[in-house]
Parts: C-alpha cells; sequence; structure tokens
C-alpha cells in the first residue's frame, strides 16, 4: 500500500508539473516595413487619387537653366533593386495568417495557456483540501482495484471441491492438507477451522470469516468519507466565493471584474466536489458488493463445513456407543 501510496503521488506531481510548465510560444520577429519604390507606389491602392507625376525639378543654378530630374532615368542597378526588394518583403496578410498559428501553439490555446492550472488557482483556498481528497480518492481506488484483481487470479472453486469431497469421505487430514498454504479466503477458514475443530469449529470459522471480510472492506470507511467530504468541500467553495462576491457589492465603483470571478470560484469549487464525489462513488458501490459476495462465499462454506463435520461427529459417537441408547430404553420401561 506504501508502495502504491508513492507511486500515486510521483504520477500526479508529475502531471502537474507537466502541466505547469507552458510550451515557450515561438518569437516571431515584427515584419519590417516594406521598401516600397516610387514605380511600384502607384498601383499599391487603386482607389488612392492619382499621383503627381514623379519628376523632381532642382532649383536654377548659374550654367543648368531648368535642369530636371527623372527617377526612371536612373541607372538600371537601382531600378532593378526595387521589384525585388517588394518582393523579398513579406506581405501584411501573409504574416496576419501566420499569426494566429504560431500563437496556438502545438497544443492549442487551453493546454498551451495553462487551463488546468488556471481553473485551480481560481478556485480559491478550497482547491488544496479538494486536491487532497482526489489523491486519497484516487489512491484508494487503485490499491483496491489490485487488490480485488488478485482476489480473482487467487480463486480456486475446484480445489474447494476437493476439500468438500475428502471431508465427506472422512479424511478430515487429507482436508487439512489441501485448504494448506491455499491464498483464496474462503480455503484459509476452512484450513482455520479444520485444525481447530475438537475446541471450537464455530469460534474458528467466525474469527477467520471476520479477518478476511476486514482484509476484503479496507479502506472503506475511507472511500464512504471522501463520497460525502467532497461535496462538502465544493459547497463550502461555493460559500465562499459568494461571500467574495458580495463584499465587492458595497463599493462605491463596482468592480465587475472581481464580482464574477468570485462566482467563478464557486461554481469551480462545486463542480470540483461533485466530480470527485462521482469518481468515488461508482468504486465504493462496486466494492461493498464484492464485499458482500466474499461475506456470502464465507458463511456458505463455513455452514457446510459445520454440517458435514456435525454429521460425521454424530456417526462416529453412534459406533462408538453401539446399542447403549436401546439398552437404557429397555430398563426404563
Amino acid at each position: 500500500m506504501k508502495t502504491l501510496l508513492t507511486i500515486c503521488l510521483c504520477s500526479l506531481a508529475f502531471a502537474l508539473t507537466s502541466l505547469a510548465q507552458s510550451p515557450a510560444s515561438p518569437q516571431t520577429s515584427p515584419p519590417s516595413a516594406p521598401a516600397i519604390s516610387p514605380g511600384a507606389a502607384g498601383p499599391a491602392n487603386p482607389a488612392a487619387p492619382a499621383q503627381l507625376p514623379a519628376t523632381t525639378t532642382v532649383p536654377q543654378q548659374p550654367g543648368a537653366p531648368g535642369t530636371t530630374l527623372n527617377p526612371a532615368a536612373e541607372s538600371p542597378a537601382a531600378a532593378g533593386a526595387s521589384p525585388a526588394a517588394a518582393a523579398g518583403s513579406p506581405s501584411p496578410a501573409a504574416t496576419a495568417a501566420a499569426s494566429p498559428a504560431a500563437a496556438a501553439g502545438p497544443w492549442g490555446g487551453a493546454v498551451g495557456s495553462n487551463w488546468l492550472i488556471d481553473k485551480f488557482h481560481r478556485g480559491g483556498p478550497v482547491m488544496w483540501p479538494i486536491l487532497i481528497v482526489s489523491i486519497i480518492a484516487l489512491t484508494v481506488v487503485i490499491e483496491r482495484c489490485f487488490w480485488w484483481g488478485g482476489r480473482w487470479f487467487r480463486r480456486d472453486p475446484k480445489r474447494i471441491e476437493k476439500v468438500f469431497t475428502a471431508i465427506e469421505n472422512s479424511d478430515t487430514a487429507e482436508a487439512s492438507r489441501l485448504s494448506r498454504g491455499s491464498r483464496d479466503p474462503v480455503l484459509r477458514m476452512m484450513w482455520n477451522g479444520l485444525n481447530h475443530q475438537h475446541a471450537s469449529l464455530q469460534g474458528a470459522l467466525q474469527v477467520a470469516a471476520g479477518i478476511e471480510i476486514k482484509r476484503a472492506g479496507r479502506f472503506l470507511v475511507v472511500m464512504d468519507t471522501l463520497v460525502t467530504l467532497a461535496p462538502l468541500l465544493g459547497l463550502l467553495g461555493t460559500v465562499t466565493g459568494l461571500i467574495r462576491s458580495f463584499s465587492f457589492l458595497g463599493n462605491e465603483e463596482l468592480a465587475v471584474q472581481a464580482v464574477t470571478g468570485g462566482i467563478a470560484e464557486a461554481l469551480i469549487a462545486t463542480a470540483c466536489g461533485l466530480g470527485i464525489a462521482i469518481f468515488s462513488l461508482v468504486p465504493f458501490n462496486f466494492f461493498t458488493s464484492r464485499v458482500s459476495n466474499l461475506e456470502f462465499e464465507l458463511q456458505t462454506a463455513a455452514t457446510n463445513l459445520e454440517v458435514m463435520l456435525g454429521a460425521q461427529t454424530a456417526a462416529r459417537e453412534m459406533e462408538i456407543t453401539g446399542g447403549t441408547p436401546a439398552a437404557g430404553k429397555g430398563a426404563s420401561i
């Protein structure tokens, strides 16, 4: 049990740690402003008014009257570089399309933003005892599943039939030998009764059956307590959340975010408490029914053993006494 509890706690801690580590969002550098050449500025926006002719008039200087510069007459290398620079710069549509995919991350928005951890913190301080209750419930359910799984493999109905056959044949030594060292609860109880049949058969059977039933019903009290405690903790979280919400209503400026945060705390705590109770209730009822079935099997086997050993004891006494009871009756007459 201690080993199983340690494994469960380590697994839960690893899961919480993995959830707490949010995936690093990819660093995307902001797109640089595209270099727009004077020749490409015109067709970029068809709805824009017509631009003035791309000519630049240099003030007249002595010796160069009316000198006019035309950008189209520049060097071919510079003119050819402008379309290449415009084609190499990313377009705004492509940048906008790539932004949501990069922000979502590989696991999506819910897990990537630590949805579970965020809800846990928003549930308030009551979430910590609810977390402890959930860990205990999970540990008990796993331990009981392993125990009843082993109990299923330990069943040996054929060996029980052989023991009853040996007792019916008045071979109690063989019956004791067959039931010795078995891991079946019914056979263990029968072996205890056969070894103490001369002292107190019924008392030995009752003690052995009580030990087996107690072993099978271990931690059922814990599960029953958790089924009742989890909704109460959720109700406590509801009360504390509503108290927190109404505490902001007396202020002059109503903090809407604070009020909704208190309501969210109440709902999250209630949902977690009910979820743990539902999760624990189904295994609790199942294990309780299994304990009842085992108790019935033990009672049936103990009754059969008492009846068979009682019949053998009565037959042995009749063989020893012979005709004594008949002689006594004749004398009394």
